[in-house]
């Protein structure tokens, strides 16, 4: 029960920072308050979704109603403190980084729960914190972050590893959820501090064949 209590909670707290996180962005591109509303219930339950649907679970915000809320509570709190949340990237960074990180850890638990193997469960926490995001890109007309340079697949991936090798470890069942959570953001954070990215993939237009 108590470890029950503690994914739940995450995962609403997840949902927050991704619905604030997709909202604030929607605000930036001047949607009316429907469109925003639409775009952070999107970010916020877009990669449980697939998430669900891959494991054959019943999708979590079908079977209750109080995420589709805290979207629109989220709504609210850019409203109220639009100044704040808006302006600026650091705003969005840090809210997408805090998303990204908790909806790792419950890919993973779900997964573990409904009796796949570690590295489905791993796959499934990659889906799940970064399948929001990009619907939410795609919606505004963004390239989404998942297929930049930008170390975001990469720091799910990473959390997932970590989460596996601390679980192999004598301890507590929570110690590699925060430790997969840790490690998701801290990448991020690093990422983001000494801009570090992936190699992109480049390709000389003179070797391309002719249409």
């Amino acid at each position: 029960m108590e470890e029950t209590t503690f994914i739940v909670t995450i995962e609403v707290l997840g949902t927050i920072a991704f619905a604030i996180s997709g909202i604030r962005l929607a605000a930036a591109k001047r949607f009316d308050w429907f469109g925003a509303y639409v775009v952070g219930l999107v970010t916020a339950i877009g990669g449980g979704t697939v998430r669900d649907v891959l494991l054959g679970l019943p999708v979590f915000w079908m079977v209750s109603w109080h995420y589709l809320a805290v979207t629109g509570l989220s709504l609210v709190a850019v409203i109220v403190f639009r100044q704040a949340l808006v302006k600026g990237f650091r705003t969005l960074f840090l809210f997408d980084a805090i998303g990204l990180a908790l909806f790792v850890v419950v890919g993973i638990e779900k997964s573990l729960s409904a009796g796949w193997p570690m590295w489905v469960a791993i796959v499934m926490g990659v889906i799940t914190g970064s399948f929001g995001g990009i619907t939410r890109d795609i919606l505004i007309n963004e390239v989404p972050l998942f297929f930049r340079k930008d170390i975001y697949a990469t720091a799910c991936l990473f959390g997932g590893v970590v989460y596996w090798l601390v679980a192999m470890l004598p301890v507590g069942v929570i110690v590699p959820q925060i430790a997969c959570a840790v490690a998701v953001l801290g990448l991020r954070i690093a990422a983001f501090t000494f801009n570090w990215s992936l190699p992109i993939l480049k390709v000389d237009p003179s070797s391309l064949p002719d249409e």
